[in-house]
């Protein structure tokens, strides 16, 4: 079994796929922040157990969802702007019928 192929017996790559992961990141968050309110819940059991810890990690957790479900917005917003410059008729040319 070879690890590796020639460029000669490379097939090309793929074009990339679009897609959308703004609903992975919303559970995503969502489920952290569950977390967050079962962690407020046992904050007392925790901190004796020596895992007070755990709060703090759920609540960066909830703060990166936060922050991927925003960048993933920027993202798309970005994608469709581009999508309907490149679909509009540029300056000067008029669609004629």
């Amino acid at each position: 079994m070879r690890l590796w192929l020639r460029d000669s017996e490379r097939l090309p790559d793929p074009p990339p796929m679009k897609t959308d992961d703004r609903a992975a990141l919303a559970v995503g968050t969502l489920l952290w922040a569950i977390a967050v309110v079962v962690a407020i819940v046992l904050a007392g059991p925790l901190a004796e157990s020596g895992h007070g810890w755990v709060l703090a990690a759920t609540i960066v957790g909830v703060v990166l969802g936060l922050v991927g479900v925003v960048y993933a917005q920027v993202q798309r917003s970005r994608a469709v702007r581009r999508e309907h410059a490149r679909s509009a008729p540029a300056d000067g040319e008029s669609e004629r019928p």
